[in-house]
């Protein structure tokens, strides 16, 4: 004996068991079959009573086999009713539709086919030294990769089933559904071998029944091992191979079995659930093809040898096929319950209970029916008799009718002969003539013209002769043929068209002539008329554009005007502050300055009694306005000090950075601001013409109001350019005539790039223009912002950059650049 575990011994005991079984039930089986009479018989009755489909929430070994048998029979069942039925029906040439039905070989050939079956790759699994469920499994499915009746068990439409892994189970789509089966004892239940220790334990038996079963049962135990196994799976493919070769060798009847419900109780029918069942058995197609089919049939010698007997000598020698058809006539069925195929007669459902009763009459009845199908024999070769000699009569009245219809083709041929002969020269004849008239028609067109007009006369009576000659030509020669015929027609065509083409060019050109004068003068008016309007257009919209742009800038001021009051308030607050607290910080620093004074005297005098010395008195600290007037210049992010005039105006010119170069500006401009007022301080005082005047004295004495005391500055974005302009009032230089002259009155222009002048122009009458541009001219120009000169604030000032731009183009201002775009 060999030793066991606790789970082999398991193992063991319930493979004993099943091999107890089944050889058990193969003795009963054989000695059933002993007990019949005989061995083989051609007849006998034989019922196969099997399983139906089974589908549970849990689908082993066992519904795998059992569907796997469903499987085929239902192959059987197709084949026996629906497809060797209509191969039938196309034999005999019936014409029945055909009716269309599932076909699962497809589903069969998964499951046995011997490469990549289920069965063969089962059987290869239980051979390996350690076979595995889950490795079987995902053979199965990557040998049948993409097969439409295998899938994963995940994709069930059952919920408990799309939690099985895909290496634990598989989905089959079944004919009469899918059915996800868990294939954890596959393996296990597909093996039938016997360990040789329990063969050995079995042998030893006390009871020779046993011992009788198993020593039957081992025919082949020579070959033992796994590789020569005989597997369950083997076995019932074996047997049912067996069991379908005997049916398909046999007539064969379907009792088809419908559950009703699916609770199992009586008296309850689930209409959904049966025709489910139904059309999953493939019985629609089964009662569409009964119900457009004939399911009954008889052949034409068992009719004719059924009444062979009964027949007189001139009936016996008849065709079966004939028979059969007078015998139907002659009973009057209707056509559409039966057909004639070649060799047999087909019955519509129901109808062969007829034919039925016709077999089974008593022998003088058989005569009644023997003498109708004489009669009908008779009947029918009478008709046959009327239908020739009408036919003969038909044939006589054709024959006279076609002899009156020859005069007549002969007439109509004649006809057609002259017709086709004179119907040419008739026809041409006709169409020259009608030339005429649209030689009358050049001639009436020539009357218009003014000049050439005795010629196009000249040319009209020339054709007019031409077509008289041709016309009594035509009218001499019979013989002439189409074709000559067709080329007189077409000369004549051609001439005319050629001269009436020649005349109505002359005609054209003649209107053209006087329309294109017209035409001139008209355009010459519209063209005049329409640039009136568009300059009238132009003018309005230019009007309406400055209107707009001047109230924009007249709202723009105001909004200036507003906030630089409101500026001045803040800032006239804020000073009045800062000179509160500026009186207070004085006041506190003079009680200080007071109070060291003296005690710097009283220690002078303890010293000079003590002989002692005394400190220095020491000066008293900035206030805290000065320090932080003194941090905030320390704070500024450039220091442009001591930067060179070039430096700064290199900067101006070239720099990208938009900080850079309004502070470089902005120091530019302190600097010019500082050296025109140190020129304005040394200038001559005997000078009567002020040289260094850069702008009108509005604008100058605007700038030498008080600064703000917030030490704030109103600025304008970096990128706006604005315009004005004001009266300008210079005295003139010429000291001869300098008090008899009155003053020279003119305008002065400004252009202001950001919170400084760009451009700057003056016109006086009677003198040169002076343009300014910065960059070049600063020293000459107006050192002031934009803020300082007040021109935002005054009324009227601000103008249009079309006004500037075209004042400056006129007195031959060279374009200008700003200084983010020189280079």
């Amino acid at each position: 004996m060999v030793p066991l575990k606790v789970h082999e011994a398991n193992s063991a005991r319930d493979a004993l068991a099943k091999s107890l079984y089944s050889r058990l039930f193969d003795y009963i089986v054989m000695r059933i079959n002993h007990s019949i009479p005989f061995q083989t018989s051609n007849y006998y009755i034989g019922v196969l009573d099997i399983a139906g489909f089974e589908y549970f929430a849990v689908n082993s070994y066992e519904q795998f086999c059992i569907n796997y048998c469903n499987e085929k029979l239902q192959q059987f069942f197709n084949q026996r009713i629906l497809k060797d039925e209509q191969e039938l029906y196309k034999k005999e040439g019936l014409g029945v539709k055909n009716v269309k039905f599932v076909d699962n070989q497809d589903c069969i050939d998964l499951i046995e086919s011997k490469s990549n079956g289920i069965f063969s790759l089962l059987d290869e699994e239980s051979k390996l030294p350690k076979p595995s469920y889950q490795h079987f499994t995902s053979e199965v499915h990557n040998n049948n990769k993409n097969h439409f009746r295998l899938d994963l068990a995940r994709k069930s439409k059952l919920k408990e089933h799309r939690e099985i892994r895909d290496e634990d189970g598989f989905l089959i789509r079944h004919f009469a559904g899918a059915v996800c089966y868990q294939t954890h004892q596959f393996i296990e239940k597909n093996n039938d071998a016997l360990h040789a220790s329990l063969e050995a334990l079995v042998q030893e038996c006390k009871n020779r029944f046993i011992q009788q079963l198993f020593k039957s049962g081992n025919t082949n135990g020579n070959n033992k091992g796994k590789l020569n196994f005989i597997s369950v799976g083997g076995k019932f493919k074996s047997q049912l191979a067996e069991l379908m070769e005997k049916l398909r060798s046999t007539g064969t009847n379907f009792i088809r079995c419908i559950k009703p419900n699916v609770s199992m109780v009586s008296g309850l029918f689930e209409g959904g659930s049966i025709l489910s069942q139904l059309q999953c058995a493939g019985m629609t197609s089964v009662l569409e093809l009964m119900q457009q089919g004939f399911p009954s049939r008889a052949q034409f010698s068992e009719l004719y040898n059924m009444y062979k007997q009964y027949l007189p000598p001139d009936l016996a020698r008849l065709d079966p096929r004939l028979f059969c058809k007078a015998l139907f006539k002659a009973l009057g069925l209707d056509d559409n319950d039966f057909k004639f195929g070649m060799t047999k007669v087909f019955f519509r459902p129901g109808k062969f209970a007829e034919f039925d009763q016709l077999m089974k009459a008593d022998p003088e009845n058989l005569k009644v029916l023997i003498s109708k199908v004489k009669k009908w024999l008779v009947c029918s070769q009478w008709r046959k008799a009327q239908w020739c000699a009408l036919s003969v009569i038909k044939l006589a009245n054709k024959i006279k009718y076609r002899k009156e219809a020859l005069i007549v083709i002969q007439k109509t041929v004649r006809m057609h002969l002259a017709k086709k002969k004179h119907r040419p020269r008739i026809k041409a004849l006709v169409n020259i003539k009608s030339l005429s008239g649209q030689v009358q028609q050049i001639a009436s067109m020539a009357g218009g013209l003014k000049s050439d007009r005795d010629s196009v006369m000249r040319t009209v009576q020339k054709l007019d002769a031409n077509i008289n000659k041709v016309i009594r030509d035509i009218k001499r020669n019979p013989n002439l043929r189409k074709r000559d015929l067709d080329r007189l027609y077409e000369g004549l065509v051609a001439e005319i068209k050629n001269e009436l083409a020649g005349v109505k060019s002359k005609i054209e050109k003649q209107k053209a002539a006087e329309e294109q004068l017209k035409l001139r003068k008209l355009q010459e008016e519209m063209e005049r008329e329409k640039r009136r309007k568009e300059a009238e257009e132009a003018e309005q919209r230019r009007l309406e554009e400055e209107r707009r742009q001047k109230a924009e800038m007249e709202a723009r001021r105001k909004e200036e005007e507003e906030r630089r009051r409101r500026q001045e308030e803040n800032d006239r607050k804020h000073a009045e502050k800062l000179q509160s607290e500026l009186d207070n910080a004085n006041n506190r620093i003079a009680q200080q300055m007071e109070q060291e004074r003296r005690d710097h005297e009283l220690a002078l005098r303890l010293a000079a009694e003590t002989g002692g010395g005394v400190e220095e008195m020491q000066t008293l600290k900035r206030s805290s306005l000065v320090n932080a007037q003194r941090e905030a210049a320390a704070n500024k992010k450039y220091d442009l000090s001591k930067w060179k005039y070039a430096e700064l105006r290199d900067t101006i010119n070239t720099s990208c950075d938009i900080e850079l170069l309004e502070a470089c500006r902005e120091e530019f401009h302190r600097r010019l601001k500082v050296y025109h007022a140190w020129k304005a301080r040394n200038k001559k005082k005997d000078s009567p013409f002020d040289e260094n005047i850069r702008a009108p004295t509005s604008i100058l004495k605007e700038a030498n109001k008080a600064p703000l005391m917030s030490g704030k500055r109103m600025t304008s974005s970096t990128g706006t350019q604005r315009y004005f302009r004001i009266p300008f009032v210079r005295q003139d230089s010429n000291n001869n005539t300098m008090a008899s002259q009155p003053n020279f009155k003119g305008w002065w222009y400004a252009h202001f790039d950001g919170d400084w002048i760009g451009r700057q122009m003056e016109l006086h009458p009677g003198r040169e223009p002076v343009l300014l541009v910065a960059g070049k001219d600063d020293m000459q120009m107006c050192e002031l912002s934009l803020e300082e000169t007040g021109l935002t604030r005054k009324r009227g000032a601000e103008i249009l950059g079309a006004e500037f731009e075209k004042e400056w183009n006129n007195n031959g201002g060279p374009p200008y650049s700003r200084p983010t775009t020189r280079k």
